[in-house]
């Protein structure tokens, strides 16, 4: 892994996503390395060299505070594009400096990561007035997800996260998404149970977005699971019903059971 500290001039963005007004991203790159992740395309980054290297946006703490001063108040979310809380924070804790920034200013905070290395700043996130947190999870099975996101938390982990959190009174809530094309419309209702009971309060959903070289990417990470792979192809490709039947039985556990649904982008 080739990590390397740079400069950034900016460290709040303008947010066009769902809920948020501005973007903030500490680092340039991701260890977690998910077989799946959009970022590259977005950044318009080589996909083979995705998951090598991590851009450390070494002064983006004394940025934000000077930014802080003459933004008006809005949501940020952290973060948009790469995951915050991914290993290489353990070390550099660029996050962790944002969010005692960001607090003196009490911005509204959206955190989004699938790393229980979040649960470290417990501390500074609790006394935001408006803060969430919300965790990535797109499967229970934590076998398929050292497949496809071999850097990240355990799910267990991950729901740990928001237990820990929703017990303080810190509002939580799941991404699931990229919704595993293995999950079948039986297990949903156990799946989301989980995340309710775990204490979430709202549940965005995602499908796999196969931009280019995803699929590539994806094939690589299962080649040695042709059965898991052989699924994900076909509910990916062939079954073209698959992602609205899972949607429609997600609708009507939350209208059974009043919980927030949300379709992601």
């Amino acid at each position: 892994m080739k990590i390397r500290q740079i400069s950034c001039k900016t460290a709040l963005s303008p947010s066009k996503l769902p809920g948020l007004d501005y973007s903030l991203n500490p680092y340039m790159g991701c260890e977690h390395n998910c077989a799946y992740c959009y970022a590259p395309n977005v950044l318009k980054i080589n996909r083979e060299r995705w998951g090598e290297f991590v851009d450390v946006k070494a002064n983006i703490p004394l940025i934000l505070s000077k930014e802080l001063k003459r933004r008006k108040s809005g949501v940020v979310g952290i973060s948009t594009v790469t995951d915050p809380y991914q290993p290489v924070e353990k070390k550099f804790k660029l996050t962790r400096y944002c969010l005692e920034q960001l607090l003196k200013h009490d911005f509204p905070v959206n955190i989004q990561t699938k790393s229980s290395l979040v649960i470290r700043d417990i501390d500074v996130i609790s006394k935001f007035s408006d803060a969430e947190v919300m965790v990535s999870i797109g499967t229970l099975n934590d076998n398929e997800r050292q497949l496809l996101e071999p850097h990240s938390s355990s799910i267990e982990e991950r729901l740990d996260i928001l237990r820990k959190y929703a017990e303080i009174g810190v509002k939580t809530s799941v991404f699931f998404g990229p919704i595993y094309p293995t999950i079948q419309n039986a297990e949903l209702t156990e799946i989301l149970n989980v995340f309710v009971d775990c204490g979430a309060s709202e549940i965005m959903i995602d499908n796999f977005r196969m931009k280019t070289g995803i699929w590539k990417s994806i094939e690589s990470a299962l080649e040695k699971n042709p059965d898991i792979l052989e699924i994900f192809s076909e509910n990916l490709f062939k079954n073209k019903n698959f992602h609205s039947e899972i949607r429609k039985s997600i609708k009507d556990f939350a209208s059974k059971n009043k919980v927030k649904i949300i379709d992601a982008f």
